[in-house]
């Protein structure tokens, strides 16, 4: 392979790994608006898993290697990592509202 064609995939990948990640929190958004901030942060991580596969297939398919499997396991390992943001901001929130709750 040479270092253009290299450079193009790995282009590719961080495009799709920032779309999947957009993606992941529209839908964490949503569901924060139907239902809690827990279960957002819960349908994120659901997310990391099926953007992470859908990823390792479009790896797969594209590089033609089965160690391109790792490229998609990596936007899933981000998407948990966002995953664990949002719950950790869920449970800030709840602290802060029964802090509050019990001041006033």
């Amino acid at each position: 392979m040479t270092t253009e064609r290299v450079r193009k995939m790995s282009d590719f990948f961080l495009i799709l790994m920032v779309l999947f990640i957009i993606a992941a929190n529209i839908i964490g958004f949503i569901s924060y608006k139907r239902k809690n901030l827990y279960f957002a942060a819960f349908s994120i991580l659901l997310s990391a898993v099926l953007f992470g596969a859908i990823g390792g297939i479009l790896a797969i398919l594209i590089i033609r290697d089965p160690f391109a499997i790792f490229f998609g396991l990596q936007v899933g390992y981000y998407l948990m990592i966002n995953s664990a943001i949002a719950l950790m901001f869920a449970v800030f929130v709840t602290v802060m509202k029964r802090y509050n709750n019990r001041t006033t």
